[in-house]
């Protein structure tokens, strides 16, 4: 079996854990060897990295700074424990992936998707996902479901309008990638959108012979 790279990607609160979670035991369930992981994070230099990027207190974080954290966080990452469990023959699930940081820093932030595209390319060394699964919700709603669940993060601190660029970016991302990214509205219940999720991702196994 060739190795497959699914990611999950969305604005705070959207689901994309949850719904990462029961993808990864559906297919664990129907035989399939499985690599799970998020980012930033995945080693255990990326998740030293993780824990500078979110830290509340970290408020002088240049978006430059930011930005190069992102992409030193996942080339760790990609050699490390996703290109090697994909040359295993592994379906990796991914908990964001380079389309966080072209939503985040492109979005968000405003700077230069070319230059976001030019750094993605050095840190995975041209690796791309297969199928990007995009959970997309209201902004309002999402970071509603996460108030209160634990302290906000630096980046779930950030404005409502900051929130609604990063949104608008994915979907801008999926209109531009139609055949990589796949939307799945959010608002819907767990079930309904795990069902979802769980058929757009054996349609693609069964479509792509993996």
């Amino acid at each position: 079996m060739k190795g497959v790279f699914i990611t999950i990607e969305g604005v705070e609160g959207c689901g994309k854990t949850t719904q990462l979670r029961y993808l990864g035991r559906h297919l664990a369930e129907m035989g399939y060897p499985l690599e799970t992981t998020r980012e930033p994070g995945g080693t255990a230099i990326a998740e030293a990295v993780r824990a500078v990027l979110l830290d509340p207190a970290h408020t002088a974080m240049t978006p430059t700074a930011e930005l190069f954290l992102y992409e030193a966080a996942r080339a760790q990452h990609v050699s490390e424990r996703i290109r090697p469990a994909l040359k295993a023959g592994r379906i990796v699930l991914c908990d964001r992936f380079v389309d966080s940081t072209t939503a985040y820093q492109g979005g968000g932030r405003g700077m230069a998707w070319e230059t976001l595209n030019q750094l993605h390319a050095i840190a995975t060394e041209g690796l791309w996902p297969h199928l990007t699964i995009l959970l997309d919700i209201a902004v309002e709603e999402g970071l509603q479901r996460v108030q209160g669940v634990r302290p906000r993060d630096r980046i779930e601190e950030e404005s409502l309008a900051f929130h609604e660029r990063v949104r608008q970016a994915f979907l801008q991302i999926a209109s531009l990638e139609p055949e990589r990214v796949r939307v799945v509205e959010g608002h819907h219940s767990v079930e309904t959108v795990r069902e979802r999720v769980t058929a757009l991702v054996e349609e693609f196994l069964r479509s792509h012979e993996f």
